[in-house]
């Protein structure tokens, strides 16, 4: 990390908040959640040391950045509510999911406070049962990308070592909801249906997103951070249908998403060889909504949420940057949905313990 970033311990949380932000929201662990956009990472901080460089005495040039990001789970313990459901691991019909999430983010900096920002995401990941690990489905492909802006409050870097950004993105249509495979049914007769919505790449409709990220150097070099960010899908449903047979349930719902973090970073001092590098440890709560902020929210969904702890870490030199983070679930939610509330049923979900999220960036 450059002599100017080691001087400010706001700058290694600016990192932190901008890789972290707009993470897999809701790739919240499992069936719980949608795989449309979830940015692993996204649109990096101006305060970066490229950018500073370059717009030191107000000479700003225009920059891109780019992130590759990847996730990685595997969900198993099925939750009704926050009842952890047992009896599935001991019966052995519980449901397996391996998901790997990557994603690419691009930042185009127009000014020291307004950026263009672009999200492009896949997903590979197989479903099988417990019962049946020689019968997988396996689904992949191209995601929900999204695209626009963010702007920050005020121009970086700052005398208070703070610092506070708002985002506004569209989400397109582009990803595949209707991922096919062939099943058995009890009578023998081979099908072709969709998946589970789990692991299909995308929801296919339009959205738009919200977000805003914060940091601020508070004592001891120590600095808080948070981010919250929003995914609002106004369509009702996604059209796929899901062949289940309780009302209301034939077809997939279209369903908001949400991620907030929050935490304390600190770059590490004292050890020349581990210039560059910065610790975090924070809490992370993701998920599904039971109703969606605008529209209706009929058809299949597994509404809920996953608390983590997060502990992270992040190094920089001069224009790359890496990092890694590890959330850890400490509660897991699987909430009545409208069409179990319609049928007087709660439905369940399978999430995993933890996952992995890892990732690089280049300034250019």
């Amino acid at each position: 990390m450059r002599k100017l970033l080691l001087r400010s311990a706001g700058v290694p949380v600016a990192l932190f908040v901008s890789l972290f932000y707009l993470q897999p929201v809701a790739h919240a662990q499992g069936c719980v959640a949608a795989h449309s956009p979830q940015p692993i990472i996204a649109g990096l901080d101006p305060t970066n040391s490229a950018t500073i460089s370059r717009s030191a005495g107000g000479n700003f040039l225009h920059g891109l950045t780019i992130s590759v990001g990847y996730r990685v789970y595997n969900s198993y313990k099925h939750y009704i509510g926050t009842v952890y459901q047992v009896q599935r691991q001991t019966n052995h019909n519980a449901v397996v999911n391996h998901v790997n999430l990557f994603e690419m983010d691009l930042n185009y900096q127009f000014t020291p406070r307004l950026s263009a920002i672009a999200t492009i995401p896949a997903l590979d990941a197989s479903r099988h049962g417990q019962s049946s690990p020689n019968n997988v489905y396996h689904s992949g492909g191209l995601g929900d990308i999204t695209v626009g802006m963010q702007t920050w409050v005020w121009r970086p870097p700052t005398e208070s070592h703070g610092n506070i950004a708002f985002s506004a993105q569209l989400k397109l249509p582009t990803g595949i909801n209707d991922a096919k495979g062939t099943t058995v049914t009890k009578s023998g007769v081979r099908q072709t249906e969709p998946f589970d919505e789990s692991i299909q790449p995308g929801d296919g409709t339009w959205g738009f997103a919200l977000g805003t990220q914060a940091y601020r150097e508070l004592y001891w070099r120590t600095s808080g951070y948070f981010t919250g960010f929003w995914l609002f899908s106004p369509q009702d449903t996604t059209g796929t249908l899901t062949f289940r047979p309780a009302p209301g349930e034939n077809v997939v719902s279209a369903t908001d998403q949400y991620l907030w973090r929050g935490g304390f970073s600190r770059p590490v001092t004292g050890v020349k060889p581990l210039r560059g590098l910065a610790l975090s440890i924070g809490g992370r709560m993701e998920g599904v909504p039971v109703r969606d902020a605008f529209g209706s929210s009929n058809g299949f969904r597994r509404p809920g949420y996953v608390i983590s702890i997060e502990p992270g870490m992040m190094y920089e030199h001069g224009r790359w940057g890496m990092y890694a983070s590890g959330p850890w679930a400490i509660e897991r939610n699987r909430k009545t949905s409208v069409t179990d509330l319609a049928n007087h049923t709660h439905g369940d979900a399978a999430f995993s313990d933890y996952s992995v999220i890892a990732g690089v960036s280049r300034t250019f």
